[in-house]
């Protein structure tokens, strides 16, 4: 085992290296363009609605590129797991990490054609009650939809500006409250549950649009709730942050994420 001496000096000498790396990197990438591989950790939602999707124009416009994609819904160690970019929704992370805001997405109530087929369209928030919602059974606050004005228009309240409930949704002042017909912990066995007509969710727009585009999916509702959008962050080490290949990848996402 190192000595204490040993564990300083190899602790300094993987800085020296890095140092060493990002260097060449950085001349090399002026001269010759991005290259090498840029190891991405996402999640299995986000890897399936932007990186795939993205990739072959990432391709296209730096061919030397390669991404190694580590998809987890835990949060990784960003130095332990060699991420070069974490891509991250929601909170900013802490001091240590620089972060650079990429996107954003919105939520979207939709049904499949043969659900509504089965169920009918609702005319207004208050038809929610007779139907089959499906909520999330990990985060409470996505079972929180927030009502725009609109939308509060056209509930039946109570004395005190509550939205009234009959089964599978309750009220709050401005909020509907999903209690769920259905319920999940995954956002992907959401959509496939949406798409099966077993219900209707708030889906991201990430994961919705291409449904939406195809007709497997409909919007229900537009304009009732607020899309309360959430931030997309890439996150890096503050040692691979001037790495031509990872600032490559970065700038090719937000323009992708950009694209409507």
């Amino acid at each position: 085992s190192l000595t204490d001496e040993g564990d300083t000096l190899v602790a300094h000498a993987r800085q020296m290296l890095q140092a060493r790396d990002v260097l060449a990197s950085e001349l090399t990438g002026k001269l010759a363009g991005p290259s090498g591989w840029v190891r991405v950790g996402v999640s299995p939602a986000l890897a399936e609605a932007v990186i795939a999707p993205s990739l072959c124009g990432l391709y296209e416009r730096h061919p030397d590129l390669h991404i190694d994609i580590s998809a987890d819904d835990r949060m990784a160690d960003m130095a332990r797991d060699g991420i070069d970019i974490a891509m991250r929704t929601g909170a900013m992370p802490g001091d240590s990490l620089v972060a650079r805001q990429i996107g954003a997405y919105g939520r979207t109530l939709c049904a499949s054609p043969a659900y509504l087929a089965r169920h009918g369209m609702p005319s207004r928030v208050a038809d929610l009650a007779q139907h089959r919602l499906i909520a999330s059974s990990v985060s409470p606050s996505l079972n929180r939809w927030t009502l725009t004005p609109a939308g509060a228009g056209s509930t039946e309240t109570d004395g005190n500006g509550n939205c009234k409930d009959s089964g599978s949704a309750s009220g709050g002042h401005g909020i509907w409250m999903v209690q769920g017909h259905t319920r999940s912990d995954n956002s992907a066995a959401t959509l496939a549950l949406v798409l099966h007509g077993v219900g209707m969710a708030r889906l991201s727009d990430l994961v919705a649009r291409p449904h939406l585009a195809s007709g497997a999916l409909v919007p229900v509702l537009a304009g009732a709730f607020d899309p309360q959008r959430v931030p997309i962050y890439a996150v890096m080490l503050q040692e691979r942050n001037r790495l031509p290949k990872v600032r490559a990848c970065i700038d090719w996402w937000q323009h992708w994420l950009a694209m409507p």
